[in-house]
C-alpha cells in the first residue's frame, strides 16, 4: 500500500489519468449494469438483454485497429478529452426511452458510444508510458488495473439502484456526468499527447500504409506474436466463463441473488489485493515473472472453481476461489500491459493496442459462442474446466516463449511538453512507410 501511495504522490499526471478512469469506468458500469436492468424489465425479453450485450461488444471488432491508427495519428491527450465529451453527448438519446418501443435507441446507443470509446482505449494504453519512467510503469499498470476493480465494484452497484430508482434517464445522466468529469479532469495533465511525425503520414493511402504496418509488427515482433496468441487463447476462455458462469452457479451451486451478487463482485476483491501486491512486488520481480506465473496460477485457481463441485457442492468455496483467483488475475493484467508497452515504440502504440483489442473482442464473442453450444451436449463442468486448463497452457507457454529476458530493446523515452520523440539510441523509430523488421529470436 505505502509503494502505491508514493507512486501517486510523486506523480501527478499519473494520478490525473487514473482519477478520470475511475469516474468514467465507475460511469460505464452504471449504464451497462443499469441498462441491463431496465432493458429486461422493460421488455422481459432474454433476447433484448442479448442485443443490448451485443451492442456493446462489436465496436471492439469493427473499429479497434483503425482507432488505433489514429490514436497513432493525433494528440493523444486531446484524443481522449474530446471522445469523453462525444460520448457525454451521445448517451443523451436515452433520455428519450420510456418504454419497450423505444428500446431500439438503448442499441443504437451503446453501439455509437461504445465506437467513441475505442478511440479513447489505446490514447489512453499509449499515453501512460509518458507519464513514468520505465522502472515504475509495471507498477502504474498495477494501479491502472485496481481502478478497474474498484470502478466495476462502485458502478455496477449503483448501477442497478440508480436503474431502479430513476430507469434509463437517471443511468444516462450519471454516466454523461461521469464523462464530462473525466474530461475536465484529462484536461490538466501536463504531459504531451502529441505523437511523433515519424507516426504521421498524409491521405487515404498513407493511413492505410500505417495499418498494414500497425498490424504487420504485431504478428512479426517476437514478443507481440507471443502475446497475441496468449491474448487470443485466454480470451476465449473469457467468453466461455462469462457465458457458463450464470448457469454454473444457479444449476450447480444453487445460488439465490444475493449470493450470485456477492460471487460476482468477489473476484474484484481479489484483484484490487493482487494490485497492491503487484506494485510492491514491481521494483523486485520483472514483468515477464509476474505475468507468467500469475497466468499459471489464474490458471489452476479457474480449474479448482470449476471441478469442487464435483465432490463439495457448497457456495462459499466459490466464493472464497473468486477472491483468490483475482490476485493472479491482477498480476497478469498489469504485466501483459506493461510488456506490450515496452515492446512497442511511441509511434505504434496505439495501432498495436488497437490491433490486440480488437483481437481481443473477437476471441471473447468466439468463447461466447462456443461455452453456449458446447454446455449442452458436454455439460457446464466440463467446458468450464477446460477454460480454466486453456489458461494454464498458455501461461506454460508464454513461460517457455519468453524465457530470453533479453527481447527487443525497449523505446523507454519520455516524451516532454515539446511533443519530440526521445527513443533510446540503440531503437530507431520504424518510418510509417518502411517495412517492419521484427526482433531477432
Amino acid at each position: 500500500m505505502r509503494a502505491a501511495w508514493l507512486l501517486l504522490g510523486r506523480q501527478r499526471d499519473l494520478r490525473l489519468v487514473l482519477g478520470a478512469g475511475l469516474v468514467s469506468m465507475s460511469g460505464d458500469w452504471i449504464l451497462l449494469v443499469g441498462l441491463l436492468y431496465r432493458v429486461y424489465a422493460m421488455t422481459g425479453s432474454t433476447v433484448a438483454t442479448g442485443l443490448a450485450v451485443l451492442s456493446a461488444s462489436v465496436p471492439p471488432v469493427l473499429v479497434g485497429p483503425v482507432a488505433g491508427m489514429f490514436a497513432d495519428r493525433w494528440d493523444r491527450k486531446r484524443t481522449m478529452v474530446v471522445a469523453d465529451l462525444l460520448m457525454a453527448a451521445g448517451l443523451l438519446p436515452l433520455l428519450a426511452v420510456h418504454g419497450r418501443g423505444q428500446v431500439w435507441i438503448v442499441f443504437a446507443v451503446l453501439l455509437g458510444v461504445g465506437t467513441v470509446e475505442q478511440f479513447f482505449i489505446p490514447a489512453q494504453q499509449a499515453l501512460v508510458p509518458r507519464l513514468v519512467a520505465d522502472d515504475q510503469l509495471l507498477a502504474a499498470n498495477a494501479l491502472n488495473g485496481q481502478v478497474r476493480d474498484v470502478s466495476r465494484l462502485a458502478g455496477s452497484a449503483l448501477g442497478g439502484i440508480i436503474a431502479a430508482l430513476g430507469g434509463v434517464a437517471a443511468v444516462a445522466v450519471a454516466d454523461s456526468a461521469s464523462f464530462v468529469a473525466s474530461a475536465a479532469v484529462l484536461s490538466l495533465v501536463r504531459t504531451s499527447g502529441r505523437v511523433a511525425a515519424s507516426a504521421q503520414g498524409s491521405g487515404i493511402r498513407a493511413m492505410g500504409r500505417e495499418l498494414r504496418d500497425g498490424l504487420r509488427l504485431t504478428t512479426r515482433h517476437r514478443y507481440l506474436r507471443a502475446l497475441m496468441i496468449f491474448l487470443l487463447a485466454t480470451s476465449v476462455g473469457e467468453g466461455i466463463f462469462s457465458t457458463l458462469k450464470t448457469p454454473f452457479l444457479e444449476h450447480i451451486l444453487h445460488v439465490n441473488s444475493q449470493e450470485f451478487g456477492l460471487v460476482s463482485a468477489a473476484q474484484a476483491v481479489g484483484g484490487i489485493a493482487g494490485g497492491l501486491a503487484a506494485v510492491s512486488l514491481s521494483q523486485s520481480v520483472p514483468a515477464e515473472r509476474l505475468f507468467c506465473w500469475g497466468a499459471v496460477s489464474f490458471g489452476v485457481v479457474d480449474m479448482a472453481i470449476a471441478l469442487y463441485p464435483l465432490g463439495y457442492p457448497a457456495i462459499w468455496p466459490a466464493f472464497a476461489l473468486m477472491i483468490v483467483v483475482g490476485f493472479p488475475a491482477a498480476l497478469v493484467l498489469a504485466g501483459l500491459m506493461t510488456l506490450f508497452q515496452r515492446h512497442t515504440q511511441d509511434a505504434y502504440r496505439g495501432r498495436v493496442f488497437g490491433a490486440f483489442n480488437s483481437a481481443e473482442g473477437i476471441a471473447m464473442l468466439a468463447g461466447t459462442l462456443v461455452g453456449g453450444f458446447l454446455s449442452r451436449p458436454l455439460g457446464i463442468i466440463p467446458v468450464f474446466a477446460v477454460q480454466g486448463a486453456g489458461y494454464l497452457i498458455a501461461g506454460l507457454g508464454m513461460m517457455l516463449w519468453l524465457r530470453d529476458p533479453a527481447g527487443p530493446p525497449r523505446d523507454t523515452g519520455r516524451l516532454r511538453d515539446t511533443g519530440a520523440a526521445a527513443p533510446p539510441a540503440d531503437a530507431p523509430v520504424t518510418p510509417a512507410d518502411a517495412p517492419v523488421t521484427p526482433a531477432a529470436g
